[in-house]
């Protein structure tokens, strides 16, 4: 997805803030940062695809168009052959790319305007939009956008891809699909969520020599080696008892597997005792397939009360369902004095619900539907703003909670948005949630603080994805994280 990004996400607004701030500095205007992004772009572009012969600028009249004219000058001064297309009017350029643009010898470069079809190029420069969209786009936008990702060659986008929300990783109509994508002073938050890495290829920063001085980062990435920390070797005197005991409660009639995976992934991932409370049916089936852990049939919420009193930790979720069985036990574990997450139809439930308890130990792993039915808002809508839709949630509940997707997202009691930059798309198969449950209520069992817990058992949890995938995305299962998961959680 990216190389070597810092952890700072920053918005649209804050990059253009940081922008005027470096203008403010002797020596430095306008004209400068775009020669300085062009360089950048084009040095980028000479080092992924260093065979170009041909190239084709797409250029908007803004800004992000002047960064594609300084791209295209130099590309002729290398002795490229140039293809120039521009969207809008060359009279009504942006200021400082106006600038950019009487540059241009054009005498020595394809140059005019978009008719319908595209040059033929070696590589596609996008330099149409930039990080100011708002909206839906105009149709000469749609009809270009199109043309590019229609295009046989690899595309570079300036920036941003076109068409992508840069805050929120949303395409309100339609974006360009890059190769790569090289973006300027900053991260944003709507590159690596939602849509954006979809759209982005793979994601390199320039910082151009502007800092962000005193803004503080919208959202922050996670990074696994700054949380491993909490997984220090084990002192040679341990016992089971020294890292809890968790309590998996789910797999109704037909949906065992789901909290047989969580409970697998719990224990791969350290936890001391694993039991698990699960229809009378299923328990001796849990145990036959995994004999570490400890099953219990349970048909009725009182039975649930004795495993309640050795659990450190419960989670709920996992295969539950939405029976009467499914609202009985979750009724009694809601008022316990635990900590605990909830997954799954845990949360269909929970929206259900007209009071639950505000607890900071308690962590919530919902994906953008079950977001969508807590929140009252429509799955589109969620994935419109994932950083809204999480920031409502532990408004609304409190807690600890993870939006699941592409570009998951961690939010806890300090507001602080933070995304897990690892993971694939092998890993959208049944059962990834029920690993992801059972890794982070294992290390809050083995007493790691719980907002740790839930960052690393995200990352953990992708990582572990990342891993399996090594070997093909499709067809991977979710029980081939596991030995994966293994190995991460015991660092040499």
């Amino acid at each position: 997805m990216s190389h070597s990004l810092p952890d700072a996400l920053y918005q649209a607004q804050q990059v253009r803030e940081m922008d005027q701030r470096a203008m403010q500095q002797p020596g430095v205007d306008g004209l400068t940062l775009m020669r300085r992004a062009g360089a950048c772009a084009f040095m980028r572009l000479r080092r992924e695809w260093p065979r170009t012969q041909r190239l084709l600028v797409v250029a908007g009249s803004g800004n992000n168009g002047g960064d594609g004219f300084i791209v295209a000058a130099l590309a002729r001064r290398a002795g490229m052959q140039v293809s120039l297309v521009l969207v809008g009017d060359d009279r009504k350029l942006a200021p400082t790319a106006a600038q950019a643009f009487a540059e241009l010898e054009l005498d020595q470069i394809d140059y005019g305007p978009f008719t319908g079809a595209l040059p033929e190029a070696d590589v596609v420069v996008d330099a149409l939009l930039g990080i100011g969209l708002h909206g839906r786009l105009q149709p000469d936008y749609r009809e270009v956008i199109d043309a590019i990702n229609r295009h046989r060659a690899p595309v570079l986008a300036l920036d941003i891809p076109s068409g992508l929300d840069a805050n929120t990783g949303h395409v309100t109509d339609r974006a360009v699909v890059a190769n790569h994508t090289v973006t300027f002073i900053a991260a944003k938050p709507g590159l690596l969520t939602a849509e954006g890495p979809a759209h982005c290829g793979t994601l390199h920063l320039e910082r151009l020599g502007v800092e962000p001085g005193d803004l503080r980062p919208s959202v922050r990435l996670l990074n696994q080696e700054a949380l491993m920390h909490n997984l220090l070797p084990r002192r040679r005197t341990a016992h089971k008892g020294a890292f809890g005991h968790l309590l998996l409660v789910g797999g109704d009639h037909g949906m065992m597997g789901a909290v047989q995976l969580a409970a697998a992934a719990a224990v791969r991932s350290g936890a001391g005792l694993v039991s698990v409370a699960t229809r009378a049916s299923h328990a001796p089936m849990v145990t036959q397939a995994l004999s570490e852990l400890m099953s219990h049939g349970v048909e009725a919420e009182q039975a649930l009360t004795p495993l309640l009193a050795r659990a450190t930790v419960v989670a709920i979720g996992p295969g539950l369902g939405q029976s009467i069985w499914a609202q009985a036990l979750l009724d009694l574990l809601l008022p316990v004095q635990r900590p605990m997450v909830f997954d799954a139809d845990a949360l269909n439930l929970l929206g259900r619900h007209a009071h639950v308890p505000r607890e900071n130990d308690r962590v919530y792993t919902p994906h953008p539907g079950e977001a969508a039915r807590l929140l009252g808002w429509r799955t589109d809508e969620v994935q419109s703003d994932r950083f809204a839709a999480i920031h409502r949630l532990q408004q609304q509940f409190g807690g600890w909670w993870v939006l699941k997707g592409s570009g998951t997202l961690v939010c806890g009691p300090d507001q602080q948005i933070e995304l897990c930059p690892y993971g694939n798309p092998g890993m959208a198969t049944g059962g990834m949630g029920d690993l992801l449950t059972g890794i982070i209520a294992s290390l809050i069992s083995q007493r790691i603080p719980v907002g740790d817990a839930v960052r690393l058992g995200v990352c953990l949890h992708s990582r572990a994805g990342d891993l399996a995938a090594q070997d093909g995305e499709r067809g991977m299962l979710a029980s081939d994280l596991l030995l994966p998961l293994r190995r991460l959680v015991n660092p040499a």
